[in-house]
């Protein structure tokens, strides 16, 4: 199977690559060349920008490719320059969407792949459009696309999500056994896959013909609170979590360039339904559990020297989030002493 990533090398398709080779596959990737390959060798390269629509389809003109998985495409512009570049030059052309289609209050729990499109966010709307964009080609043209929704996929070559607040500094907290802040009550659920299962996921559904016309969810079974998700954390890193919760609407207010994604995802629960990947693919579910994960990804960011806290960037972070916390304290102070005089009243 000779399988084109367009991108290939971020964190999902890396991972999806480097299982494919190891399988004794062919892969081709299409980038512009700027990020680091971290893939063994034998992968063919081309450089080049998709978003540079001419030139790109112009490159694939005379080029087939038994699958196509489309790692970038975060505009219908893109996806609609895909379709003219590789209809009829693909037997299968996997796009990488995202459950941020659904982010916001949601009508099912563990949401399905037949939930309504509502993203409260340009991120997933756009997503959306694509979506919209290949399905429609698919229905009136035949083309072979298949749809996968992946949700917070980590690992090696990536950083752990932090509900608010930087994206790295809080394993230095917990280390130092410092308290750390989490939105609103802490008790919002959350699933976390790692991207070695998630590419289990992908190629499971490459060359089944049951996959096309098809949107799957590809994401964690292993559900969670933030609390929860913290806590494993702090045991594989040796510290201690102690959270300092704070509504989600304060943390907008005084800190939004930390608090975006409490607003499009993390007050929301985010817990997904695999089953029908299961149905339609030889894909087996979750295989490595978030604790697991954390010490490999852990060990990792250690390895490239990711997690000292010295560099004055991060040393600034983790002063910033020292007086948020002392602020709010601060701020509370007069209701606790207001709710202990009614008490003893």
């Amino acid at each position: 199977m000779h399988v084109l990533f367009i991108g290939g090398t971020g964190l999902i398709s890396t991972a999806i690559a480097r299982q494919l080779l190891e399988a004794g596959h062919q892969v081709t990737l299409f980038n512009r060349g700027q990020r680091e390959n971290r893939l063994p060798p034998g992968a063919q390269i081309i450089h080049g920008d998709r978003k540079d629509f001419a030139a790109f389809e112009a490159t694939f003109a005379d080029k087939t490719f038994d699958v196509v998985v489309d790692m970038v495409a975060f505009h219908p512009d893109d996806s609609a320059s895909a379709v003219r570049a590789f209809e009829g030059r693909t037997a299968q052309f996997i796009h990488c969407s995202t459950v941020c289609v659904y982010s916001g209050p949601v009508t099912q729990i563990p949401t399905g792949e037949t939930e309504p499109f509502h993203s409260i966010g340009k991120y997933g709307q756009n997503k959306i459009a694509c979506e919209e964009l290949l399905m429609r080609e698919h229905e009136k043209n035949g083309f072979p696309v298949t749809i996968m929704r992946p949700s917070h996929s980590y690992g090696e070559g990536g950083a752990l999500t932090r509900s608010f607040g930087p994206a790295t500094g809080f394993i230095h907290r917990l280390r130092q056994n410092q308290p750390m802040i989490v939105q609103g009550d802490g008790n919002s659920l959350w699933a976390s896959c790692h991207v070695d299962d998630v590419a289990r996921g992908f190629i499971g559904a490459m060359g089944n013909p049951k996959c096309l016309g098809e949107a799957y969810n590809i994401t964690g079974e292993e559900w969670m609170t933030w609390n929860s998700y913290y806590e494993q954390v702090a045991e594989v890193v040796g510290g201690s979590f102690e959270p300092v919760h704070i509504p989600t609407n304060v943390l907008r207010e005084t800190a939004p360039d930390w608090a975006g994604g409490t607003h499009e995802i993390f007050a929301w629960p985010s817990i997904f339904d695999v089953s029908k990947i299961k149905r339609d693919t030889a894909y087996a579910g979750q295989t490595i559990s978030w604790q697991l994960g954390v010490e490999r990804t852990v060990a990792w960011l250690e390895s490239q020297g990711k997690l000292n806290g010295e560099e004055p960037a991060e040393v600034e972070k983790l002063e910033r989030e020292d007086r948020l916390i002392a602020s709010w304290r601060e701020q509370i102070k007069p209701m606790k002493a207001h709710t202990g005089e009614a008490q003893s009243q």
